[in-house]
């Protein structure tokens, strides 16, 4: 399911499946799309930073077309504790990679993949990032 926004509307709760993963795309030419980013957050539950939130940097080709500084990325990656994966979706070979990352990743938040958490396995993402 995809929302431009946070919060969701409250009058479907009660059709709203299960919530495993929570993605945040963040346009790197776009100010707004960060903003956007920035306010949803203080509607996610405490919970889902232990593993179950990453942010979608959109657009990292094009270095000279970039609005946003990399250190906002990565000051949101460490207040939140969440990893961020870095693609260019104009690229279908890039993008299909990313669909991907994505769906395996949500398969293990999900708890279908035996022997990983989405808290171990986001770690383990920080950790890698950090080398």
């Amino acid at each position: 399911h995809i929302a431009t926004s946070l919060p969701l509307p409250s009058e479907r709760d009660h059709l709203r499946p299960r919530i495993d993963l929570i993605v945040f795309v963040i346009d790197i030419k776009s100010k707004c799309s960060l903003k956007n980013v920035e306010d949803s957050l203080a509607y996610v539950d405490a919970n889902f930073f232990l593993g179950k939130v990453y942010f979608l940097v959109t657009g990292v080709g094009r270095v000279n077309c970039c609005s946003i500084e990399i250190n906002a990325i990565s000051k949101l990656r460490e207040t939140y504790c969440s990893p961020v994966l870095f693609c260019e979706l104009e690229l279908e070979g890039v993008r299909v990679a990313t669909a991907q990352r994505l769906l395996r990743i949500l398969q293990i938040c999900a708890g279908l993949v035996p022997g990983f958490s989405a808290l171990s396995f986001s770690l383990l993402m920080r950790n890698s990032a950090d080398d």
